[in-house]
């Protein structure tokens, strides 16, 4: 059976949400829903073996194999089906239905695992629904996940100001300076240091060493993901293999955004000799079998 809806389909409902037509946009959105569920539940059943998912590249897959370490094959829908529901829930969000929103997104992030914009969405609807818990853990849950400094800077925004309505001041300190040097304009970032600043100034005098070692206590990882990192500079090597240079530069200009030039630097210099190691090794097996 072919899959019941396109990635045409897809962009023509989010069209009319973006024109904020909802009389239109609303009950496409649920019928297309409809229509992907109704075939997922015979045709994509995950087992021990298999899992469908609807990945934006090649780049997410290959995080989501390092991140995750999911042994199974997997299994790339035809269709943007994350969107869906990510346009679905902001459908949602503009009737202030924030129940089926949250469901909705919790999708969105099922099908596409790291998309990280969506755990961020999803955690602002947990906080508007008061689970500050769930807020604090999607927050937490971004940081290994991020592929970008943004991203991770609104992460440690949001468990910057979850340390200080847990009157944990040390650890927040560690969140704003974490996410200042990753995002410094991002409103999130801007709104954290704002109140640190008024709330606890003596915080961010700490040493970096103190207030880091706080977040270390609370389980918080001190820097983004170097196995993101690594996932971006793969992909950024295979696309100027393939002659795509503009997309080479993207994935490693996001990359020294993540971690910095230098370790970026250290790292495209291991994946270059291992490269070339590999590339030796495939030569010498092909003269041993040649003779």
């Amino acid at each position: 059976m072919d899959f019941p809806i396109d990635a045409h389909d897809v962009e023509y409902a989010e069209n009319f949400l973006a024109s904020g037509d909802m009389a239109t946009a609303f009950p496409l959105l649920k019928r297309l829903t409809e229509m992907v569920e109704e075939y997922a539940e015979t045709e994509c059943v995950a087992n021990d073996t298999t899992q469908w998912f609807s990945f934006n590249d090649a780049f997410e897959r290959l995080a989501y194999r390092r991140v995750e370490k999911d042994p199974r094959e997997l299994i790339q829908v035809p269709a943007p089906v994350d969107r869906l529901y990510s346009a679905l829930s902001f459908a949602y969000i503009r009737q202030q239905d924030w129940i089926s929103a949250r469901d909705a997104l919790m999708q969105a992030v099922r099908w596409n695992p790291m998309n990280c914009n969506y755990r961020l969405d999803l955690a602002e609807i947990f906080r508007a629904l008061e689970d500050t818990q769930e807020w604090a853990s999607l927050s937490y849950s971004v940081i290994e996940r991020a592929s970008d400094g943004r991203s991770a800077a609104r992460a440690y925004a949001n468990l910057g100001q979850f340390f200080l309505d847990e009157d944990k001041p040390s650890a927040a300190a560690g969140c704003t300076r974490l996410a200042v040097s990753l995002a410094a304009a991002d409103q999130r970032v801007v709104r954290l240091q704002n109140r640190i600043m008024a709330e606890h100034p003596e915080a961010m005098e700490e040493s970096d060493a103190h207030v880091m070692g706080e977040l270390s206590l609370e389980g918080i990882p001190t820097a983004p993901s170097a196995d993101i990192a690594v996932c971006l500079l793969m992909c950024a090597s295979d696309a100027a293999r393939e002659g795509d240079a503009r997309q080479a530069t993207s994935l490693t200009v996001r990359a020294n955004n993540l971690i910095g030039e230098e370790a970026c630097r250290a790292l495209i210099k291991l994946i270059h000799e291992s490269d070339a190691e590999l590339a030796q090794e495939r030569s010498h097996d092909g003269a041993g079998n040649g003779e």
